[in-house]
């Protein structure tokens, strides 16, 4: 039967992500718009959300961070090519975003030592085949597969590389442990819901010191430039940008953050996330025709969570017939209002994925899934 009730909020999107709960644009101040981002009350604004994006985040003193252009992708590419080249490079790869920085690695940046560790959709290489004396290189949540990293016990502490990590679908909904990382990324659009084309660059102590020992062979686009000379450019750091940002987009960071704060700060956009996971994972136990993309239940995304159909006349369909009805099943709850953008990534198997991130309401997620259970049963195959 056709549900009744439908999720207040329809938006369960991978990215851009959901606004977070009670978001206006009514309520964003505009004070720093129509200035320039160098003037001392814009750039305290972009300093505000470095500072307060550190301390929500419990990101350690002495590392550093600061707004960069392009979202996570230019914050990741940013740091391998100013960072990679002194060492090997072993780089961990179990989705789409994972596969493009194998590709960066050897097809463009043309390193001549890298070693790739690779898994298919729903599962995770060997991560202890990680040698500490090299770099690496990994995503910590993938977005594409809805495979997490359950912890970081692969990262020595004795490591003489240095790590780096793309964490945009897990910041601000995942646990991380920066004392293993060396470049975080992330982007405000994942988990915050912010709007996109900013990234997010930290850097430990031992980053900071590559960057002083090390010049790349390689020129550098401006973009990518985090040192003068041999010399860090320490204003990255404390609010200064290398282009110019949206002020808009930062005060409505700044919204997301303040919220975040309001709710209860990252343990409680943990425990929201985790909740939304919760919520699936019992519809899913007592569903016979789905089952989760990822193998481990603790190798389970709460952000990213995708989602495979598995019964027989379906897997047996070709891959082009699977990607109809599964879009067929995006399209009817679109239509409905029910459910925005909730097909599994180009790249991945066919399937579905739900964000499950802090911005989502647990009493959306389930409400959602009786409708799910309708568009399978009324699939037109």
């Amino acid at each position: 039967m056709r549900p009744h009730k439908k999720p207040l909020n329809p938006h369960f999107s991978s990215g851009p992500t959901s606004k977070f709960p009670g978001w206006s644009l009514d309520a964003i101040d505009t004070t720093s718009l129509s200035r320039s981002h160098r003037a001392p009350q814009p750039k305290s604004r972009l300093k505000r959300v470095i500072e307060e994006s550190k301390r929500l985040l419990g990101i350690p003193a002495d590392y550093l961070v600061g707004i960069v252009p392009a979202s996570d992708t230019g914050a990741m590419e940013m740091a391998m090519w100013s960072l990679l080249g002194q060492r090997g490079v072993d780089v961990l790869a179990w989705e789409s975003f994972g596969t493009g920085w194998v590709s960066d690695l050897r097809n463009q940046l043309r390193l001549d030592d890298v070693r790739a560790f690779t898994a298919g959709y729903g599962d995770l290489p060997d991560l202890s085949s990680v040698d500490p004396e090299r770099d690496v290189v990994f995503t910590w949540n993938g977005t594409t597969s809805g495979v997490v990293v359950p912890d970081a016990t692969w990262i020595s502490d004795e490591r003489e590389g240095v790590v780096i990590c793309d964490a945009t679908s897990a910041a601000f909904a995942i646990s991380i442990e920066w004392d293993k990382l060396d470049v975080v990324t992330w982007s405000w659009q994942k988990a915050l819901g912010g709007e996109a084309g900013h990234g997010m660059l930290a850097l430990s102590p031992r980053a900071v010191e590559r960057l002083a020992s090390h010049t790349p062979p390689w020129p550098l686009p401006k973009i990518f430039r985090l040192t003068k000379g041999d010399k860090l450019i320490s204003d990255l750091f404390e609010g200064a940008t290398i282009n110019t940002p949206s002020m808009l987009a930062v005060e409505d960071h700044l919204a997301g953050l303040a919220w975040a704060e309001q709710i209860g700060g990252l343990a409680e956009l943990i425990a929201r996330s985790q909740r939304n996971l919760t919520t699936i994972t019992d519809w899913v136990t007592a569903t016979p025709w789905v089952a989760f993309l990822a193998s481990r239940p603790e190798q389970r995304s709460s952000t990213s969570i995708c989602l495979s159909i598995i019964e027989p006349w379906f897997t047996d369909l070709p891959e082009a017939g699977q990607r109809q009805l599964i879009k067929q099943i995006a399209s009817r709850l679109e239509d409905e209002g029910v459910a925005l953008d909730i097909a599994g990534y180009r790249d991945a198997p066919p399937g579905l994925r739900i964000w499950g991130g802090s911005t989502v309401e647990a009493t959306d997620i389930a409400q959602l899934l009786p409708w799910l259970d309708w568009a399978f049963a009324n699939l037109e195959r």
